[in-house]
């Protein structure tokens, strides 16, 4: 099949964690460091334990000024339960995924493992650089349709 079409074939090897225990400054620190909108909290044995996001600060701003709080850990206020793609899903389930919920990135776990993350950036990146190496509209086109048509798609 022409193009990249899994998880795989886009996703980002090279990420920025958090440690559950880290103190949720630091990490708001790192996500504006980074310029990054989230990032995988992780264990030691680099486990998936859930994601800390901007979404996740506005909780921590609201709780500090009405609660008065001086710090917390990280595991206070990340998302326990982020959606997660394996290296195995297809470009167009995660378009899915992304046009039908807020989230601006899905960790690639294997067995419980982060092995990588797609953000929207991400795939919209990748089917941009195909239409760059293919401008013609028509291969283009075909590429798409040939996610459609994949048997294990959800629209196909």
């Amino acid at each position: 099949m022409i193009g990249p079409t899994l998880a795989r074939d886009i996703m980002v090897t090279n990420l920025v964690t958090l440690s559950a225990e880290m103190d949720v400054f630091d990490g708001i620190g790192l996500l504006i460091k980074y310029r990054i909108s989230g990032a995988p909290v992780v264990d030691e044995n680099y486990s998936l334990l859930g994601v800390f996001s901007e979404r996740c600060c506005m909780k921590v701003l609201i709780e500090s000024a009405y609660e008065d709080l001086p710090s917390s850990k990280v595991s206070s206020y990340m998302d326990r339960a982020p959606r997660t793609v394996t290296e195995e899903t297809d470009l167009l389930t995660i378009a899915q995924i992304f046009k039908d919920s807020h989230y601006r990135r899905l960790p690639v776990v294997d067995n419980f493992k982060l092995i990588g993350q797609i953000s929207r950036r991400d795939l919209l990146r990748s089917v941009h650089e195909y239409h760059r190496i293919a401008p013609d509209t028509e291969t283009s086109l075909l590429y798409l349709s040939s996610l459609v048509a994949r048997e294990d798609s959800p629209i196909g």
